[in-house]
């Protein structure tokens, strides 16, 4: 059949064009079919990937959750993870009241700023009663006569870091020694309230005084002992000696004036006939021997810091 004759002109079919050899291709050529098949009649890993990925997310990760026994022990596992935090909180309570112990964390800038000044200048404060509201005591945020444990912890790890200074300049400092001094440190703080505990008890005294109470009055000692410390790091046995008589005196002036009331206004329900006359001189020599212990304190865990 001719065609030219009904229009039709024949063209000579063109080959496919090989890729020039002069540079590195841009991509490869995909269109000559699939990869090809390994001996086990499997395509190779780059074909598996993309078809992976193509396919989207894996169907196992989908069944795992749409698994009801794989939803029971999850659901199962969270609720013994939610019954043993209940059960820490309960211990912890017996032992330390969270919410209690929050209160005494209760403070801010102006508070401790005003509570540094008292603890150094207690000598013209007029007002030493811890103000309440609906017989609970305000928050030290609100009550500068109000005790707390901000001040007592930093104040402690400055006094740890300082020593380590001390130490250090003089030429004495090792993980050893500043682990003995901090160690020392607390061990004389848990020691004083122990005491303090026990002489209330075998007195029978009853106040409103609780253990962290006691805690935070034994540890403002360290604002002295840091004062003291610097002082005598700066103008030596001198400067000691004099930063040492303040703080002291400061403190005991601070101590007396703010157990006074606590102490002192609490009389035992049980008390009768002559004891009832020898109580209150109890009373007051417990917060004078209180008072008196803190300068040896302070002597005895700074002393060795200033040579």
């Amino acid at each position: 059949m001719d065609f030219q004759q009904h229009g039709y002109r024949a063209t000579k079919p063109r080959a496919r064009a090989s890729p020039p050899s002069g540079g590195p291709l841009l991509f490869d050529d995909t269109s000559s079919g699939p990869p090809p098949m390994n001996s086990q009649n499997f395509y190779s890993s780059e074909y598996n990937m993309a078809g992976a990925s193509a396919g989207g997310q894996d169907p196992g990760v989908g069944n795992l959750f749409a698994d009801p026994m794989a939803s029971a022990a999850m659901m199962y596992g969270s609720s013994l993870a939610n019954q043993g935090k209940d059960i820490v909180n309960k211990e912890i309570n017996r032992f330390m009241s969270v919410n209690k112990l929050k209160y005494f964390f209760a403070v801010d800038t102006r508070y401790v700023m005003k509570k540094l000044l008292l603890l150094m200048f207690p000598y013209t404060h007029q007002d030493w009663e811890v103000r309440y509201h609906r017989d609970t005591p305000l928050t030290p945020r609100h009550d500068v006569n109000a005790p707390d444990l901000y001040i007592p912890t930093m104040a402690f790890i400055t006094y740890i870091l300082l020593a380590g200074m001390a130490l250090g300049i003089q030429k004495r400092f090792s993980p050893e020694v500043l682990g003995l001094c901090a160690s020392t440190a607390l061990v004389w703080i848990i020691i004083e309230v122990l005491v303090m505990l026990l002489s209330l008890y075998l007195l029978t005294v009853h106040t409103d005084l609780s253990t962290f109470d006691l805690v935070a009055y034994s540890g403002y000692k360290y604002v002295g002992m840091i004062l003291t410390v610097l002082c005598g790091l700066l103008f030596g046995s001198d400067g000691y000696f004099a930063a040492l008589a303040w703080s002291s005196c400061a403190l005991m002036f601070f101590i007396v004036r703010s157990l006074k009331m606590k102490i002192l206004s609490s009389f035992s329900a049980d008390s009768m006939g002559v004891g009832t006359s020898a109580k209150p001189h109890f009373r007051l020599y417990i917060t004078f021997a209180l008072a008196a212990f803190q300068p040896i304190i302070i002597y005895w865990l700074t002393a060795h810091l200033v040579r």
